[in-house]
């Protein structure tokens, strides 16, 4: 089978890492000359080919671009794809880029997912084969796609050793706002609040904790991957950023009232998350 894997960065090439030994051909598109490069000599993809050339030879394309770009891209993919072709992206949002192929004659090629996986870090040499083995992934209106399509994509994340959890677009958005947009916000903010108040970089690097470090980890993410997503799901971010700052203020209320007992019953009602956190584990 072909492969063509739209974006070889840390998702595209972990993607190609992980589907290696399956009898694929891989085949890398990456409009940045030395992610190709880099791609080729990590041996995470067999050719680099130009866009409309691997959409022609593929079985199967794989969009793992930024949203914004994802969105754009797709329609012309799907323009120039053959009959049995499948095509699939893997972006942190659902809703606008389902919308924008909707009416397309392709739309059945087409499968919406999102693998919820990933590190902060990105480019081709930050991937790994395994990044979303027992990890979630998401399909998205798969009524609107062909049965031979969503077969295939199911194939794939099977093969990565996935859960597929099946949902609709403007849900997937609603809650991932909470469950992973929120989260590197919430990391960018702190980064940045970090940065502003403690100018001697050595005090933060000499006093930094692993519980800082595991916090702040997600404001290393590339801006290049997130600012659309941002903008993509603004309206969810929103509604979760004013419950999310309803909560810190009356944290904050409560500090400043020094309510020891009122802290200790808000901090055990958080401890619920690990009954969450555990159903991920």
């Amino acid at each position: 089978m072909n492969i063509a894997i739209i974006g070889i960065g840390l998702i595209g090439g972990s993607l190609a890492l992980s589907l290696r030994g399956f009898e694929t051909h891989i085949i890398g598109v990456d409009i940045n000359k030395k992610n190709s490069e880099e791609a080729l000599k990590l041996n995470l993809v067999d050719e680099i080919l130009p866009l409309e050339q691997a959409v022609k030879k593929a079985n199967l394309v794989i969009l793992a671009i930024p949203v914004d770009s994802a969105r754009k891209l797709l329609p012309i993919v799907l323009d120039n794809i053959n009959e049995n072709t499948v095509v699939a992206d893997m972006g942190s949002t659902k809703d606008g880029i389902c919308s924008a192929v909707s009416n397309h004659p392709s739309r059945k090629n087409y499968v919406a997912t999102h693998p919820i996986a990933g590190t902060e870090n990105s480019g081709p040499s930050a991937a790994f084969s395994g990044l979303f083995k027992n990890k979630t992934t998401i399909i998205c209106e798969k009524e609107k796609s062909a049965d031979f399509a969503i077969n295939l994509v199911e194939k794939m994340f099977n093969l990565l050793e996935m859960n597929i959890i099946y949902m609709q677009a403007n849900e997937h958005d609603r809650h991932i706002a909470y469950v992973s947009h929120i989260s590197h916000i919430t990391s960018f903010v702190l980064g940045i609040t970090v940065l502003g108040i403690e100018k001697d970089e050595k005090k933060i690097f000499n006093m930094a904790g692993s519980g800082f470090a595991s916090t702040v980890r997600l404001a290393k993410s590339s801006p290049d991957m997130w600012a659309p997503i941002f903008e993509q799901n603004a309206e969810n971010i929103s509604v979760a950023l004013d419950a999310y700052i309803n909560n810190l203020q009356s944290f904050k209320n409560i500090i400043n009232k020094q309510d020891t007992k009122q802290a200790r019953k808000l901090m055990k009602q958080a401890n619920d998350i690990r009954r969450i956190l555990s159903g991920i584990e």
